[in-house]
């Protein structure tokens, strides 16, 4: 339902609302009726906002409401004409009948004015004005950053702005404002430029230039990053630096510099600039020169020239140069084999002079002794065809009865004190064909073959290949075909009958010579038949142990066959690749306590030769499994270990599982066994002892019994150092633990103390409970739950039993009588000392609602001793959150009774006192017999007393009696449905 709501045209408009929508809800039997509509039909007309200051550049709107019926909703511009929807900068938008929005994009000072809204309807006519004000907003025009400056000069750190009214320029550092009366060094200028004499390094950082406007509030500001470059400071590694003129080989000049920005390095020799090339190279930031190839003229004096934006500095560093040895003649010689003797030389340059040795596929000719102008050196080998004779700086190598052997490479190393020089040279020796390789190749039918001819010449030679006399062709046409490399020539046969095995001839010829040699392609056979040297039986395997076939049949033995059988039945066989070292096969999946008999044959490339004898064998009976094969593998983490078992024999029975144990060798005592499914095949062992050696032991089960043990032996790897740069912490690892449980423990005693003052709870508060008597407020949340009764070692206490009468339905304070309760109302509001418990409602029948509940109950016995106990001065009072849930009455209602204490089973056989608020001790009564509450069954929801007042006043049973009549007065009444169950009901 809408409703019109008209304020009187003084009120705030702040407060005012025009129009409000308010939906009607019943609220109970009674209710507000709708409102009507005011007769009046006057246009009231409102703007908000009824003021507004707008920056430069700045978009807003306003919006124009109308109370009433109106045709026509208008704006007018300051100037008084009306604004019409097409204005660029200012537009008016109808939005529904009773609004208009005024929007002002990007303001300008021309904006500024009074505007007006106008709503008409006929002869009646309403309307409301805003003012708005522009203003410039703050705007810096010119502020760098960052602005940098040279240490030690007058800094002008620039921050121009400008604004209307003009602002006054604050200036702030480090968080801090300038006082440029405190500090000499500061002062803003007129311009409101800060100006810093002197600057330094510590003065470099953000600083803040903020601008105000007194007059309007307005506050901006600049963040300037100020950066101080500091003059750079150099320094040579080494001043004088030696180094050796070598081929290849290079030196280093190096020096650091330090300033900021980071400067620059360059580096001049005789004022010529070096830069990155053939002969010098930079690293990045120019602080290292390496020469390359260094020689006697690259000896001078170097400087390094560091540069940055506050200046730059120079140093020189010096560059001393010494020759190594250097080889600088060298000649290859050529000769044909049987040549009497040739001579190869050797000279070579260097400061000290060089010593020159001679080497040939490390081979040494020289005794290494250092010759001079006036006693060479002179060395002869032991079959003298090798002699060495060195004169200062110059070297021969005479080599006699030339052999085709002596061709190749020969180095030559000269040495000095400060280095060597090696270089090659290179004898040719001219020769005749010379022919290699095996003349025997096996092959058969159908499996083509390859005849290899290596010819060893110089020059290089022709090779051609003869078949019966006869010349094979090369146009690789039949069976037989042609391929060559530059050593070697390959004749491929394809035999097709027996007439293609045979000799081959390969002929080599050269301009020194020629030379023949015979190839014989012979017939392959199958393999004879391994031996069975030895047969060892287990109960579900056996180990054959044999020798290879006397004959492999001229080409390779590529697999094993083994078979195996029971007696009369059929053969049963494996294929086993034949390796290098293969000389036993292991037949698995045997039944226990049966006859076999087994045998085998080789297979190669032709096919399977003959099988040898078979030979019988009994496996066992069923046993204990053959212990497992272990092997380790450490972790990455050094302390643990990975233990891989590869299972044997099971001995006939399935394997069940596997143990593991493992100890330090140095302890007696055994780690806890770790059992392993029999599926498993590794075990991970971690948090080892660093550096220490470890056993580990593990035993395969099966239904027989356990196999003996696989034993490994193993040591962890050293603890690791501590991390680099940590060392200076001071404190291990067990000291930081340490502190943190010390830490730990204080807060959660400081925790405890404060749940035991404020909740009555904690570890403080158990303890009381315990050993004090006192109770505490959730000492019976967990019998709640478990819907039992909440007693003391005493098992004479009796439940305790709530009883309040429900008062007359009232009125809130607007007037409107309580609403029925449902699944979130609570039946009373929460009191602060009430425990966090919700309970529930028990109906009882109306005829039995007073007698039957203070008759069939009898006095609590005592309650811990530690809790105050009521007195007649001080008597129990009804719970005031009860009145406050007060619900109207129905036709049938039973008492509201707390039996949260009370046992299912206790509470339809044991009497205990009514009194609303705790127990009282009295006498029990024999004579009076237990009388069931009506209504409570097995299933019925209990209802709790969150408070209890274990003192015993000493109060008889007929006084417990009356006060129990006198209070069924008081019982308070609860509609007849369901109880509430939902957590959500009264908290006594």
């Amino acid at each position: 339902m809408e409703v019109l709501v008209e304020h009187p045209p003084e009120t705030p408009a702040a407060t005012r609302r025009l129009v409000y929508r308010r939906r009607h809800t019943a609220l109970g039997p009674k209710s507000y009726p709708p409102t009507p509509p005011s007769p009046r039909a006057a246009i009231q007309v409102q703007v908000t906002p009824t003021h507004r200051e707008i920056s430069v550049g700045e978009s807003k709107f306003f919006l124009c409401e109308v109370v009433g019926d109106a045709k026509d909703i208008d704006w007018f511009a300051p100037n008084g004409e009306k604004i019409l929807p097409n204005n660029p900068n200012i537009q008016v938008s109808r939005n529904d009948e009773t609004t208009s929005t005024l929007t002002i994009y990007h303001a300008d000072v021309d904006h500024a004015g009074i505007y007006k809204c106008v709503a008409k309807n006929g002869d009646k006519e309403a309307q409301a004005t805003v003012q708005v004000k522009i203003f410039q907003k703050i705007t810096f025009k010119n502020v760098p950053s960052p602005q940098e400056f040279n240490e030690g000069d007058d800094a002008d750190i620039i921050c121009d702005v400008v604004g209307s009214p003009v602002p006054f320029i604050l200036w702030k550092h480090k968080g801090a404002r300038i006082q440029v009366n405190k500090d000499v060094r500061y002062n803003v200028m007129e311009n409101g430029h800060l100006l810093i004499r002197g600057i330094k390094k510590t003065d470099e950082g953000a600083y803040n230039c903020e601008a105000r406007v007194m007059e309007t509030g307005e506050i901006n500001f600049k963040i300037i990053n100020v950066v101080v470059n500091v003059l750079p400071t150099i320094r040579a590694r080494q001043t004088e630096v030696n180094a050796t003129a070598d081929t290849g080989g290079s030196t280093l000049l190096a020096c650091d510099a330090d300033g900021f920005p980071e400067p620059t390095v360059t580096w001049t020799y005789n004022n010529v600039i070096l830069e990155s090339g053939d002969k010098y190279s930079l690293n990045e930031d120019g602080s290292e020169l390496v020469i390359k190839d260094v020689i006697k003229v690259d000896e001078g004096d170097y400087t390094c020239i560091a540069r940055n934006k506050a200046g730059e500095m120079t140093q020189e560093v010096s560059l001393n140069v010494f020759v190594q040895a250097k080889i600088t003649y060298l000649n290859n010689q050529t000769a044909t084999e049987f040549d009497e003797e040739v001579t190869l030389t050797c000279e070579a340059s260097g400061d000290p002079t060089p010593s020159i040795s001679w080497s040939f596929q490390n081979r040494m000719f020289s005794e290494g002794e250092q010759a001079s102008w006036t006693r060479p050196d002179q060395y002869e080998s032991h079959d003298r065809n090798i002699v060495v004779r060195s004169h200062a700086r110059v070297s021969s190598l005479l080599l006699k009865n030339v052999d085709f052997t002596y061709a190749g490479q020969y180095l030559c190393t000269a040495s000095n004190s400060i280095g060597q020089d090696n270089q090659p040279v290179y004898l040719e020796v001219r020769y005749a064909p010379k022919i290699m390789g095996v003349v025997t190749v096996y092959t058969w039918e159908g499996n083509p073959a390859n005849i290899s001819c290596e010819v060893e010449a110089h020059p290089g030679a022709s090779v051609t290949w003869f078949r019966d006399g006869l010349q094979v062709p090369s146009d690789n046409t039949t069976n037989v075909k042609r391929y060559s490399t530059p050593s070697i020539s390959y004749l491929e046969v394809f035999p097709e009958s027996h007439s293609d095995f045979g000799s081959y001839n390969c002929t080599a010829t050269n301009v020194m010579g020629i030379e023949s040699k015979e190839f014989l392609l012979i017939q392959a056979e199958v393999p004879s038949s391994p031996e069975i040297q030895r047969l060892e039986p287990f109960s579900s395997s056996a180990v054959v142990e044999f020798d290879e076939p006397d004959s492999s049949g001229g080409v390779p033995i590529i697999k094993y066959r083994v078979e195996w059988r029971l007696d009369g039945q059929d053969w049963t066989g494996k294929e086993y690749d034949a390796t290098e070292d293969l000389t036993k096969i292991t037949i698995v999946g045997l039944m226990p306590n049966t006859i076999y008999e087994v045998k085998m044959s080789a297979i190669n490339g032709k096919g399977e030769g003959e099988s040898s004898a078979a030979v019988k064998f009994k496996t066992g009976p069923i046993r204990e499994p053959s212990a497992p094969k272990l092997e380790a593998m450490v972790q990455n983490q050094g302390n643990a270990l990975k233990v891989n078992w590869i299972k044997q024999d099971d001995g006939g029975s399935p394997i069940k599982h596997y143990l593991v144990r493992y100890k330090a060798k140095h302890v007696s005592d055994w780690k806890p066994e770790i059992r392993m499914p029999r599926g498993s095949d590794y075990v991970v062992l971690s948090e080892l002892d660093w550096n220490t050696e470890y056993e580990v032991r593990i035993v395969a089960v099966n239904q027989k019994g356990k196999s003996e043990a696989g034993v490994l032996s193993f040591r962890t790897a050293t603890e690791p150092t501590t991390v680099p740069g940590a060392s200076g912490s001071g404190l291990s690892t067990g000291a930081i633990v340490g502190i943190l449980i010390v830490v730990f423990f204080v807060l959660l005693v400081a925790v405890d103390l404060t749940c035991f003052f404020l909740n009555k709870c904690g570890l403080l508060m158990c303890i009381a409970v315990n050993f004090c008597g006192k109770s505490g407020p959730g000492a019976k949340s967990k019998d709640i739950e478990e819907g039992k009764a909440a007693f003391t070692k005493d098992e004479s206490k009796e439940p305790i039993v709530e009883v309040r009468t429900e008062e007359e339905p009232t009125q809130n304070q607007e007037g409107v009588v309580a609403t029925e309760p449902n699944e979130t109302t609570p039946l009373t509001e929460p009191e602060p000392a009430a425990a966090d418990i919700a309970p529930s409602a028990v109906n009882v029948h109306p005829s039995n609602a007073t007698n039957s509940v203070v008759e069939s109950f009898r006095a609590a016995q005592n309650s811990p001793a530690c809790a105050p106990s009521p007195t007649k001065d001080h008597p129990p009072k009804s719970s005031p959150a009860a009145r406050s849930g007060a619900v109207e009455s129905r036709p049938e209602v039973g008492p509201l009774v707390d039996l949260s204490d009370v046992p299912k089973a206790a509470l339809a056989s044991e009497p205990v006192s009514a009194n609303g608020d705790g127990p009282r001790k009295q006498r029990e009564a024999p004579e009076s017999p237990p009388s069931q509450v009506d209504g409570l069954t097995k299933d019925s929801p209990h209802v709790t007393d969150a408070t209890t007042h274990p003192q015993n006043d000493g109060k008889t049973k007929d006084d417990v009696k009356t006060e129990a009549n006198n209070t069924a007065a008081e019982v308070k009444t609860v509609p007849n449905e369901a109880p509430q169950t939902n957590g959500n009901e009264s908290k006594a």
